[in-house]
């Protein structure tokens, strides 16, 4: 019996070893596997984080545009020459987009920035929702509390490191556990394997670190290989043999012994993975349409589109991944706007729209089955911006609007009070930041019970959900 780790260790390092021959094969027959799944949607479900790293301008991506508010937004925004940060009005060439929510707020009407387009016509479709006011919160919190700090709130607001961080996993900076990981070690129970819970295509990050569960990192090939496994090593052909054999030798010391079965079931997940994915462009998910800067006219590569590319494919192959439950990561940045905010957000959200649309367009016939109810889609942010303008931009906020994507949405529509718009209003922090009306928490447990957590396990993922009176936030179909 102390023979048989050895023994496994060695026969999965030589089914590794030999890629070109017994590995290929089997990954063949899972990727057969999973193009028989995938016929039907069967009881699958993935929710994709869409994080706009640096703090997205929501003042200019939803906006109140009945007279009153319309003024105040052309009085504080309008500073005047190249530097204003105001956006063309409905009337005007370019202007803001129209938007009509099947639940009216008296007096308000309300549009899309103008690059919007394509996230317009999913809202109008009953794709999209928006969920007013979201921003990170302990408990509910007052304008007099806040001042006088007479209630707990969130540590080190207004810093990006810190705020990134409450936003995704409840603490600042130096947390280790993310809600999204607290979530897939709920419902990742589903699943025949843990290690295809949560994945992220952009890198680590904290959102999808579990207690339990450990994310999977992939780029736009699929998971990220060990290098030096194959070809030259250190200009060496020799090299890559020399690695594989020492990767294989786990000796008689524990650690050495615990690092082997670490790196093997990385090498093993490597390949089932890039066996069971879907591919790139034709015969798989198709690839991206080009991208048009609106400010230069120019065509390129939209990398969030790529990214959401990449989790349709591992999404196609969950079948022989043997996914029910599937938590996603992916990434824009450059939305820390303090200068030139009214050309690079334009370009952010055109990005944002042309990635958001394309990828509703790949699960809609994914493998011939529509996938966009079992696929929703969610924006966060570091926090929101200030009204103010700081001459050509804008500076640090906090609460913010966010978009919810997918088919169990109830799309078209807007969720909790829009705010007041302008500045010295009852949640006006300073310099019209606004003071959120809806928590992380709120948002998150929305989404977490569609997702499947019960009501009675909310609190393991969100810890402070117990000091807001709605759970549910109406903004979800749950089944």
């Amino acid at each position: 019996m102390q023979n048989t780790p050895f023994s496994r260790r060695r026969f999965l390092g030589s089914m590794l070893s030999l890629a070109g021959t017994t590995a290929a094969p089997f990954a063949m027959n899972l990727a057969a596997m999973g193009n028989a799944a995938a016929q039907s949607a069967g009881d699958y479900k993935a929710m994709v984080c869409l994080f706009m790293a640096g703090g997205n301008d929501a003042f200019n991506t939803v906006l109140a545009t009945d007279p009153a508010s319309w003024a105040e937004y052309t009085r504080v925004r309008n500073t005047g020459g190249a530097g204003s940060i105001h956006l063309p009005g409905l009337s005007e060439t370019g202007g803001v987009l129209p938007i009509v929510p099947t639940t009216a707020q008296t007096g308000r009407t309300f549009a899309l920035h103008p690059q919007l387009t394509p996230l317009k016509g999913l809202f109008d479709n009953g794709g999209a929702a928006i969920v007013a006011n979201v921003g990170t919160l302990i408990q509910p919190t007052t304008l007099a509390q806040y001042k006088a700090g007479s209630v707990a709130l969130p540590p080190k607001l207004f810093s990006h490191n810190d705020q990134q961080s409450t936003w995704q996993s409840g603490s600042p900076e130096g947390a280790s556990v993310g809600w999204g990981g607290r979530v897939a070690d709920v419902a990742g129970a589903l699943n025949a394997n843990a290690m295809f819970t949560a994945i992220s295509a952009a890198g680590n990050t904290v959102f999808l670190s579990g207690r339990q569960v450990r994310q999977f990192q992939v780029g736009q090939a699929g998971a990220v290989p060990i290098r030096g496994l194959s070809g030259s090593l250190y200009g060496s052909t020799g090299g890559a043999g020399a690695l594989q054999a020492i990767i294989n030798d786990a000796g008689s010391d524990l650690i050495e012994q615990e690092h082997v079965a670490v790196v093997q079931r990385a090498l093993s997940s490597q390949s089932l993975l890039s066996g069971a994915m879907l591919a790139a462009g034709t015969g798989g998910v198709p690839n991206p349409p080009p991208y048009i800067n609106p400010n230069t006219g120019a065509s390129g590569v939209n990398q969030l589109a790529v990214q959401l590319q990449t989790v349709a494919r591992i999404i196609g192959g969950r079948g022989a991944l043997g996914a029910k439950r599937q938590v996603f990561y992916v990434t824009m940045g450059s939305f820390d706007t303090h200068d030139r905010q009214k050309v690079l957000h334009g370009d952010l959200m055109a990005r944002l729209a042309h990635a958001l649309a394309y990828f509703d367009t790949a699960l809609a016939a994914l493998q011939g089955v529509d996938l966009r109810r079992q696929v929703t889609t969610f924006t966060a942010s570091d926090f929101g911006r200030t009204f103010s303008s700081n001459g050509d931009g804008t500076d640090h906020g906090w609460g913010a609007h966010h978009f919810v994507v997918g088919g169990a949405v109830k799309g078209r529509d807007i969720y909790g009070a829009f705010p007041v718009t302008g500045v010295g209003h009852a949640l006006d922090v300073g310099s019209g930041a606004l003071l959120p009306t809806t928590s992380v928490d709120q948002y998150g447990a929305t989404l977490a019970k569609w997702f499947g957590v019960a009501d009675s396990q909310l609190a393991e993922v969100f810890p402070n959900i117990g000091n807001f009176s709605r759970r549910d936030l109406g903004f979800m179909t749950v089944t």
